[in-house]
């Protein structure tokens, strides 16, 4: 598996603290079966450690330490990158911070508060940038809540969108079975920033998104799988699987 969204590197944003931080977060994401990390910290204002020059060595040091200690992860660089900073940053340093380095594919950040009112309009306008977004976790954001068809517009123009594995297992939040069910979901990843916040049970939750959605369970591989691997290498996403029948969970 890939997780396409975690905050496994050390001392620059909200994700570990230290070296052993982030090799914890590595040991548990590999036991679930991810074979493939990428390190997205936060590229915004309130985390200046995060440069995008340094995304790439860091990430490969912090590859190389896990390689030593015959972990089977590969890291690789990102980062969630917040609206107004994208819009800030000149083209070729924003794509240092493209995923796994490929100058095209940018993990963008879903606010948590309140949407700025062109939020759309920005968004498309960093594609037209030409730049294939990838818009992390929108299902937490209350407006998105409350109007989840914002998100399948975008979703129509190009922009693809990742759910936070979580929002799908146990209790699955409505929004996010909303839109896996309309296939406006493409990729799910933990979002993991330690042992203890949010932490980097991809595999768990994959598990436990497949019992609470068996018609979908395919595609939930496919969301952890085939299409992150199309997204780090640049390409289109390969037509998702089948379901087998449709049901509302919620009608339950």
């Amino acid at each position: 598996m890939i997780d396409l969204h975690t905050h496994v590197l050390a001392g620059i944003d909200d994700g570990p603290e230290d070296l052993a931080g982030s090799v914890a977060v590595a040991e548990v994401a590999a036991h679930g079966g991810v074979r493939t990390i990428v390190a997205t910290p936060h590229l915004r204002a309130d985390h200046p450690g995060v440069k995008p020059r340094e995304l790439a060595g860091r990430a490969a040091e912090l590859s190389d330490h896990l390689r030593s200690r015959g972990l089977p992860v590969e890291i690789l660089p990102g980062a969630e990158v917040d609206l107004q900073t994208a819009e800030e940053l000149p083209d070729d340093e924003l794509r240092l911070a493209t995923l796994a380095g490929n100058g095209r594919d940018l993990l963008l950040e879903t606010p948590y508060r309140r949407l700025p009112r062109s939020f759309e309009d920005q968004v498309l306008a960093l594609a037209d940038r030409g730049f294939r977004i990838t818009l992390a976790h929108p299902e937490r954001n209350g407006e998105l809540k409350e109007h989840p068809e914002r998100v399948g517009a975008l979703v129509e123009r190009g922009v693809l969108v990742q759910l936070t594995a979580r929002s799908l297992a146990g209790r699955p939040s409505k929004t996010a079975a909303l839109l896996l069910e309309r296939g406006w979901a493409h990729v799910l990843a933990s979002d993991a920033h330690a042992i203890d916040m949010r932490p980097p049970d991809l595999g768990a939750s994959l598990r436990q998104a497949a019992d609470a959605f068996p018609h979908a369970s395919a595609e939930l591989e496919w969301m952890v799988t085939v299409a992150p691997r199309a997204i780090l290498d640049g390409e289109p996403l390969p037509d998702r699987p089948e379901r087998e029948g449709r049901r509302r969970w919620w009608r339950r």
